[in-house]
């Protein structure tokens, strides 16, 4: 959802009692949502000084139109999503893709390239053999270059037909022209967790350990399509990971735009030292309504008393940042730092200091019972307005321009697959081997010229921001309903 001013109109609008007069049944329901997302903002909403005691519920808009008016102009998160969406969401479910996002190295490299940022395992994309790294040249014969400059790339990849397949053209990583014919899918199951190795010294040169790669896309804490509690990819791979002793991680949250709480409170128990049991990793402060909701909410590492201590007793770990990193993500970041060894590697965060609770709509006792259960049936709207902001145990703050990894800092390799041998990951073995962090990767000008062409010297073309990305900085607190 984009971020919205506080028009005039609503302004004025504000100032109407609510006149709902002889409405039919569907402006009827329009009304009674509006009339939920106000109350519900005049209590929770962080800033809830700033939203108008009174608004005509009746007047001519949306409900998001509403919603969005109801914002302060300094709030570029808060957002909202149908029962629909936020279903799909909660359930990792993709629908009509190819099972792919999509990037270009520019920032660093230059290169105005379409690359395959990473595949979804099981996707169109996926069983086709494509992997992080390749470069899209032409769809249906047409260069990328035109399709991205008429505005028509993000509209053709993004909202594919799932009965006919288009014909993509691919550069693949030894710089091989690839054709291939590729159907969209009407639904993907999509899990949190992209990849999970293990690396010993047979992967990398001078490795004497093994060393843990655990890539996770999105904190969610419900069941996918299938049923299957999201969250097991979390307790699978670090079970996994304390059986083989690792004692060193890689965690990659480059793409990694927030989340369920409950999934980074749990991925934080396996990751803190068991040293560190009691201790407050994030703290939350909430507007003057709920202030006692501060002290409810300060998130203390734990241990399991039957399953004993979750923790790996890391003695290093290694998170790799970019842009695409926020919420939850730099919740999690900032909270471990103070408890434990840990170094950022990659780029600057997304920057995102605060958090929102979920407002699903409606919000009847046996409507929430559904909810729990994962029935969303009857849900029509998911509000999730900033309600909270968060800073770690020792009470630092995610700054607004996002957390900066310093002397780990790398571009986003898009030019290798994810493994040892992509730049931001072999940055983190390079520095378990020799103590230090390798120089920078060759800039502008210096990548084989193989890999930065484009198939017409057309070099301005730049790629429309992808779709996902509107809603980085999802992060959500336990609070599923006005109490």
């Amino acid at each position: 959802m984009k971020n919205r001013c506080l028009t005039l109109f609503v302004m004025l609008a504000a100032l109407l009692c609510s006149c709902t007069g002889n409405l039919g049944p569907e402006a009827q329901k329009v009304v009674e949502a509006k009339k939920f997302i106000h109350s519900q903002m005049k209590v929770y909403y962080y800033w809830y000084t700033e939203v108008p005691s009174k608004a005509d519920y009746s007047a001519a808009g949306e409900v998001e139109d509403f919603f969005n008016g109801l914002l302060v102009p300094k709030d570029r998160w808060s957002w909202m999503e149908t029962g629909e969406e936020y279903a799909a969401d909660v359930q990792g479910t993709v629908y009509g893709s190819y099972g792919a996002s999509l990037g270009q190295p520019l920032e660093y490299y230059r290169d105005y390239d379409v690359k395959v940022r990473y595949v979804i395992p099981g996707s169109p994309f996926g069983n086709a053999g494509v992997t992080r790294g390749w470069t899209i040249t032409h769809i249906d014969g047409v260069s990328k270059d035109e399709l991205v400059n008429s505005g028509k790339f993000s509209d053709i990849f993004y909202n594919p037909p799932t009965t006919t397949p288009r014909t993509f053209t691919f550069l693949d990583l030894e710089g091989q022209v690839r054709e291939l014919q590729i159907t969209a899918a009407a639904v993907i199951n999509m899990r949190p967790a992209l990849i999970s190795e293990i690396y010993g010294p047979e992967d990398y040169p001078g490795l004497s350990e093994k060393v843990a790669y655990f890539h996770y896309l999105g904190f969610q804490a419900g069941k996918d399509m299938n049923g299957k509690a999201m969250m097991d990819d979390i307790k699978d791979n670090m079970k996994v990971f304390r059986a083989a002793g690792v004692k060193k991680l890689i965690l990659d949250l480059r793409y990694n735009g927030g989340g369920d709480s409950r999934a980074s409170d749990t991925l934080i128990n396996y990751l803190a030292p068991a040293s560190s049991v009691g201790q407050v990793y994030v703290k939350r402060t909430h507007n003057a309504k709920l202030q006692n909701y501060d002290q409810e909410y300060e998130i203390t590492r734990i241990s399991d008393a039957a399953a004993g201590n979750y923790s790996l007793d890391l003695d290093r770990l290694y998170v790799i940042t970019g842009s695409g990193t926020a919420s939850a993500s730099e919740m999690l970041l900032n909270g471990l730092k103070p408890l434990m060894n840990v170094e950022q590697v990659g780029d600057t965060t997304y920057g995102k200091p605060n958090g929102m609770y979920v407002l699903l709509y409606p919000d009847t006792d046996d409507d929430m019972k559904k909810y729990d259960s994962g029935n969303y049936s009857s849900l029509e709207y998911a509000f999730l307005p900033i309600c909270f902001y968060n800073c770690n145990g020792l009470g630092e703050n995610i700054p607004d321009n996002g957390l900066k990894p310093g002397r780990g800092y790398r571009p986003d390799d898009l030019y290798h697959d994810f493994g040892p041998q992509e730049d931001n990951i072999s940055a983190c073995l390079y520095h378990i081997v020799n103590g230090s962090y390798p120089v920078l990767p060759p800039g502008k000008g210096a990548i084989p010229a193989s890999q930065v062409k484009s198939s017409v010297p057309m070099r301005n073309a730049k790629l429309e921001e992808e779709v996902r990305n509107q809603n980085y900085g999802k992060f959500f607190g336990e609070l599923r309903s006005n109490f």
